[in-house]
């Protein structure tokens, strides 16, 4: 799943069927995170009561943080499906 931080924390309690169908999260936007009240580990703490064994990836298209180590997972052979 992609996730853009612009969304709020609250998404995993509220959607939680989605996000317990996942095995990864990148979650997106992560260069507007000094310009947004996004609290990750609350957000962290959120999607862990629904699916604590999603993968988190921080990244920034705009800016290509974090988009290497998700490539890397993804090559590695790591993916499975969770549920």
């Amino acid at each position: 799943m992609v996730y853009a931080i612009t969304e709020g924390e609250d998404k995993p309690l509220k959607y939680p069927v989605m996000f317990r169908s996942v095995e990864a999260i990148c979650i997106n936007k992560m260069d507007l995170a000094p310009y947004l009240d996004f609290d990750m580990e609350l957000f962290n703490r959120n999607l862990a009561a629904v699916n604590p064994l999603a993968r988190v990836f921080e990244l920034s298209a705009r800016t290509g943080e974090g988009v290497e180590e998700w490539i890397s997972w993804l090559l590695s052979g790591q993916v499975e499906r969770v549920g």
